[in-house]
């Protein structure tokens, strides 16, 4: 994509760099400049530094610097593109590019501002979730025995969806909105012989408050609930922080053990890994990805002190995911289960980190 010069000198007349070095640096007034503690490097003692004149950040510790664009290229992983367009959709500017047609861009923008609503949806849900953990002593328990902490509940923004086939009603008042289903977190079953061919999503055994409720779908040829029931949620972000999707781990010997938000138009689960927005200063500290299998071992390692650690989402390790890890550092560790699946996951992991 071909972005005019004009274009990104005019985006950067619009930005204040001090907003956007803020939102993920705390900043203090020091003389004409604004300092902080480098997001790029481990530092007890500030030696970034944000010039509101200049429009410039400049770390004397590592040397990073640029403008607004280069920050946000530098800190949340993004490509020059994906960074412009990023900061030009904050500001209600469209990014030109002259070599798409007018009929382009336009489909484009509208993709970008439907995925924009359906992350503000998946987000209200996990908020509806943090506030159900609170609540069921069950799910605590159950992550106290995992030996988690709250702090560490807080920072991956886990939660609980109860076990009753629509709380989601009570969060969004139209639950008949097609938002809901194309987020993934409600199913439409528009006849019976639909509803028969998707058992996974209702397994009239996943819990007794459910096996005393008829299940929706066999009341009506047309209805709608809650894909995740009865589960400990993990909500997944892309780098920028928006939430695409969820892990769910059913409380119980129930099947499946562990569900997955479907493919939808923010969520794809080859090129996303799990933990990856919050490990983003780990990984730098570190100096490595420790890459591991599921949503537990992310959240259990980072309680023991290995914030660097990602998961795939259910999938082999992909192309896509090692070229996201390598922006952030050169050495990936992969760390998958001893079995026969673990070690064939790890011999594809690596072909995929390969050259």
């Amino acid at each position: 994509m071909a972005i005019p010069h004009g274009f990104i000198q005019e985006l950067l007349n619009r930005v204040d760099v001090v907003e956007v070095v803020g939102r993920y640096v705390q900043l203090k007034k020091t003389g004409a400049n604004l300092s902080g503690l480098c997001p790029f490097h481990s530092e007890k003692t500030p030696s970034f530094t944000v010039s509101p004149s200049k429009q410039f950040y400049h770390c004397f510790g590592c040397g990073k610097s640029g403008d607004a664009v280069n920050f946000l290229m530098e800190h949340n992983g993004l490509g020059f593109v994906e960074a412009v367009q990023d900061l030009a959709a904050q500001h209600g500017m469209q990014v030109p590019d002259d070599r798409t047609s007018p009929q382009d861009r336009a489909r484009a923008e509208a993709q970008r501002q439907k995925q924009t609503t359906l992350s503000d949806v998946l987000e209200k849900a996990a908020a509806s979730y943090k506030k159900q953990l609170k609540t069921n002593a069950q799910a605590i328990d159950y992550l106290k025995q995992r030996g988690l902490t709250g702090a560490i509940a807080q920072r991956f923004g886990i939660g609980y969806a109860p076990a009753g086939w629509r709380h989601l009603s009570t969060v969004f008042p139209d639950y008949t909105s097609p938002l809901l289903e194309e987020s993934g977190l409600v199913i439409h079953h528009r006849n019976e012989a639909a509803a028969s061919s998707h058992s996974e999503h209702a397994n009239p055994a996943e819990h007794p408050e459910q096996r005393q409720e008829q299940r929706p779908e066999q009341r009506s040829s047309e209805s709608r609930y809650d894909r995740f029931r009865h589960r400990i949620m993990f909500p997944i972000r892309n780098i920028k922080g928006q939430y695409i999707g969820f892990g769910g781990r059913v409380l119980g010997d129930e099947k499946p053990k562990y569900l997955n938000s479907p493919e939808t138009p923010v969520f794809s689960k080859g090129r996303e890994l799990y933990g990856l927005f919050e490990a983003r200063q780990d990984l730098r500290e570190h100096g490595f990805a420790l890459v591991t299998e599921g949503y537990m071992d992310v959240v259990a390692l980072a309680q023991l002190g290995f914030g660097n650690a990602v998961a795939t989402l259910g999938t082999a390790c992909t192309s896509d995911h090692v070229r996201k890890l390598f922006r952030y550092t050169d050495s990936i560790v992969f760390s998958f289960d001893g079995d026969t699946a673990g070690r064939n996951a790890a011999r594809k992991a690596l072909q995929a980190a390969l050259p």
